[in-house]
């Protein structure tokens, strides 16, 4: 005599109905991430496209245009990546690969991560009063590039420690084992072999924090001032044009031209944000897809 044994069918009946609930929970949630993005964007882009003109490209604001600010927005992007890029690429290598060696490195290395944390969680608004008080006042540069770049700098350089520490993090134990067994140098195989094969996940992180840099506007209302002029390469004395400034100001005047001018600051600033984390998406998707070839 044979017997089977069959699984109850409310016990089976009721993990369907679990996992429909927690599919349809998840779709709630993608809702909530989708729904206010998609309703930002598509205000931006319906309210700037009836009236874009080309024009906003090539004219500075002082005549109708928005050049000035693309092209102090790029140079601010570009003094952030260099600042920030180097001070965040330098703290996370150290997290990852240096600060369990010994015990004062273990100390260290809590006390930067604090620090880090803390640094991550002061409102951009409270970075840019202090930039304010000490740069801008204290030191007498002025409303400038300087000023702006250090405390844009200050606020994402914990963003691209912590994507550089992961990324590195992530680096098979294997490569460091191979590398030694070769006999490479702890510098070298850090240069060659670690951080080549982590390079992705901390270019994304830079680009994540470059978007989110480019989209600030409380910081450099305190440090870099505004320009109606095209901006210069000088470091202090001279404030600096950007796009988020347009957003901010022009919106509420009583001129229809100045709002415009508004609305096509925030689609260009949109098209720019989306560009960077788009790249960073690829990037991603491009190495992942090189790695499962190999393997």
């Amino acid at each position: 005599m044979t017997f089977t044994l069959e699984a109850p069918a409310r016990p089976r009946h009721r993990r369907r109905v679990s996992q429909m609930i927690f599919r349809a929970a998840t779709l709630f949630a993608l809702g909530l991430v989708l729904i206010p993005a998609i309703w930002i964007v598509l205000g931006i882009v319906l309210r700037a496209i009836p009236h874009f003109s080309f024009s906003v490209l090539t004219h500075t604001s002082a005549h109708g245009g928005l050049e000035n600010a693309i092209v102090g927005s790029f140079i601010i992007m570009v003094g952030v990546a260099i600042i920030a890029g180097t001070i965040g690429l330098g703290a996370g290598i150290y997290l990852a690969e240096m600060s369990a060696t010994s015990q004062r490195g273990q100390r260290v290395d809590g006390l930067l991560r604090t620090a880090t944390e803390v640094l991550a969680g002061v409102p951009s608004i409270v970075l840019g009063f202090v930039g304010y008080i000490a740069l801008v006042v204290g030191l007498h540069w002025g409303y400038s590039l300087l000023p702006a770049l250090i405390i844009l700098s200050m606020m994402v350089v914990p963003y691209i420690a912590k994507a550089t520490e992961n990324s590195l993090a992530q680096v098979p134990t294997a490569y460091r084992e191979g590398a030694e067994a070769l006999g490479m140098a702890p510098g070298y195989a850090l240069r060659h072999v670690i951080l080549k094969t982590a390079l992705p996940g901390i270019t994304t992180g830079l680009l994540v924090a470059l978007a989110i840099a480019g989209g600030e506007t409380a910081p450099l209302l305190y440090t870099a001032g505004w320009n109606d002029q095209m901006p210069t390469l000088a470091l202090t004395g001279h404030q600096v044009p950007y796009l988020t400034y347009p957003v901010w100001a022009f919106y509420n005047q009583p001129s229809n031209s100045l709002r415009y001018l508004s609305y096509d600051a925030a689609l260009i600033l949109i098209v720019f944000i989306v560009t960077l984390l788009v790249v960073s998406r690829i990037i991603v998707a491009r190495t992942q897809r090189h790695a499962d070839i190999r393997r």
